[in-house]
This record gives C-alpha cells, structure tokens and sequence, in this order.
C-alpha cells in the first residue's frame, strides 16, 4: 500500500471518527456551544480541546500494545540463551544508563526483512524499543548501536508525549475552525434557524474539517521531520557520529532493495522512505541524504561515544 494511500485512510478515519462523535452528541443534544443566539465561542474551545486530545491520548496509553499486536514483537528476556539477543538488550541498557533514563525499557525483535526500529510507550519509564530480525541480519554492532541511540534519544526527548501533544492540538484547532467558520458562512446572519440541523452547516463543517485536517497533517509531519533530526544528533552523542552515520548509509543502500515495512507506529521507526513531492509533505522522516549531511556537518558530536563494549554480532 503507497504511503499516499495509507494517509488517506488515516485522514479518512479520523475524520469519520470525528464526524461520528460529533453527530452523536447532536443527536443527544450535547453541544452546548451551540446557542439560540449563536456560537459560544468559549464553550466551542472547551469542547474541542476535550475531544481533540481523547483519540491521541488513547492512542499514547496503547501505543505499545498495538505495536506488540501489529508486528508480533517477541519481548526479550534479558537472560536468555542467545548470546546475540543478550547483548542487543545489554546495548540498549548502556544507552539508556548514558542518556539518563531510570527505568529501562522493554526490549523487543519482531520478524521482517525490513531494516527498521522503533520506540514507543506513554512515558519514559514505561517505553518500548524494538528491532527488526532484518536489522540484526544486515547490520554490524556499531551500525546496530547507532540505530539504537536514535531510538533511546526518542525516549529521553520525550518525542512519543511531545507529539501526543501536538496532535491533540491540531485536532482541537481543525474543530473549532471548520465550526466557527461554518457557522459564519451558513447561519451567521440567519439566527432564526438551529445551527446544528442546518444542512448547508454540517456539510460546510465537514469540507472544512478535511480540508483542517489535511493541513495539520503537513504541519504534524514537518515536526516530525525535526524530531528526527534531533533524535540523530542524540544518536551520535550516546553511540558516536560515526555509528550514526554508517547505520545511515546502511539504511540507504538496503531501502533501494527492501522496502520498509508500515504500521501504526511507522512515525516513531529510525527511517521511512519517502518519494516524491506529496510523499515529502507528509513523510514523517527526512530523506537519509539530508540526515546524513547534517551529521556530517555537525562539529559538536563526539566521533565515538567511549565506553561500549566492542564486539560485535
């Protein structure tokens, strides 16, 4: 499925779910912003603050579940047999020590050809790491390293919260903006009529939530963007410049032959693959070129990160 496609029925689920909700409550007589004089402007923020943030907090507290659930990730018992495993989850603990992180997260590996990992969970100390059996067969230790310290910099950043936080207030403003500016074209100067069975009102709300929502996607995906940037500069303070840079090049060489697998977690992996003018506006993850020459060109990040073990797989 074309990443095209799938922030199509991204957008189209959200919005059903929306307009879902928003009908609902109608039907029960629940939108006191809605007023016989018109729109009260300060109970519309309250409610779209409310329930802008329900879907994305939700999707926060269940963020590791559903990655479990969608990529059968296998939990990784840190005393198992395999000696290869073993170090991977004594790596992550090292980084995790030097980044500061008090309680260590959960580590996992689930099968794909795919060079990939991410982190997700709610907080720091309730986080998920998790790589691809592809990742452990492509690459050596300190490319493995350098993806990892990506990843722990997405935890000690605080980026799973922080973007929680972005979405549910593009979700508040898509909502209060399709509705105030609905409610001033359709029934701005028609106070006779209830707002809310007006049918040029809702079908003028739900253009403009698309049309909201759509553009807050591009703004969600231009931080994102960031987020990235700033997790590879934490990669290359925790694991060294070097190994950030050629777990880079190795995730380019191998996507010209392996393309990366996509789910619900996709924004939080190390790379996506992103082609073309509209694929750029809403990639999550800057193209590897341009991540690599700002690594290259960053004189502050150490060339090694002293103290890991060196062996490796």
């Amino acid at each position: 499925m074309t990443l095209v496609k799938r922030i199509f029925l991204f957008l189209a689920l959200n919005f059903l779910v929306v307009i879902t909700m928003s009908t609902v409550l109608g039907v029960l007589g629940v939108q006191p912003y809605l007023r016989a004089y018109g729109l009260d402007y300060t109970s519309l923020a309250i409610f779209c603050l409310l329930w802008g943030f329900v879907g994305s907090f939700i999707s926060l507290l269940l963020s590791k579940q559903i990655a479990k659930w969608s990529y059968g990730v296998q939990i990784i018992d840190p005393s198992t047999n395999d000696s290869n495993l073993r170090e991977l989850v004594a790596i992550v603990h090292g980084l995790c020590q030097r980044a500061g992180i008090k309680k260590m997260p959960e580590v996992g590996i689930y099968p794909s050809d795919d060079i990939n990992a991410f982190a997700t969970g709610a907080t720091k100390n309730s986080s998920l790491v998790a790589v691809s059996s592809g990742l452990l067969h492509y690459m050596d230790r300190d490319e493995i390293e350098g993806v990892l310290g990506h990843e722990i910099s997405h935890i000690a950043n605080g980026d799973m919260v922080t973007m929680t936080l972005l979405q549910g207030v593009v979700n508040a403003f898509c909502m209060f903006l399709s509705r105030a500016i609905a409610f001033a074209l359709t029934m701005g100067r028609n106070n006779e009529n209830n707002a809310g069975s007006s049918f040029a009102y809702m079908i003028t709300r739900f253009v403009l939530d698309f049309v909201f929502m759509l553009l807050g996607s591009i703004l969600v995906a231009a931080f994102s963007r960031y987020r990235e940037y700033r997790a590879d500069e934490g990669g290359g303070k925790l694991a060294g410049k070097q190994k950030m840079i050629r777990a880079l090049e190795k995730l380019k060489s191998q996507f010209e032959h392996i393309e990366p697998k996509r789910g619900p977690v996709s924004a939080m992996m190390i790379s996506n693959k992103p082609v073309g003018l509209t694929e750029l506006l809403f990639s999550t993850h800057p193209p590897l070129d341009d991540r690599i020459r700002r690594l290259e060109e960053n004189s502050k990040l150490p060339d090694a990160a002293p103290g890991m073990m060196a062996r490796r797989f």
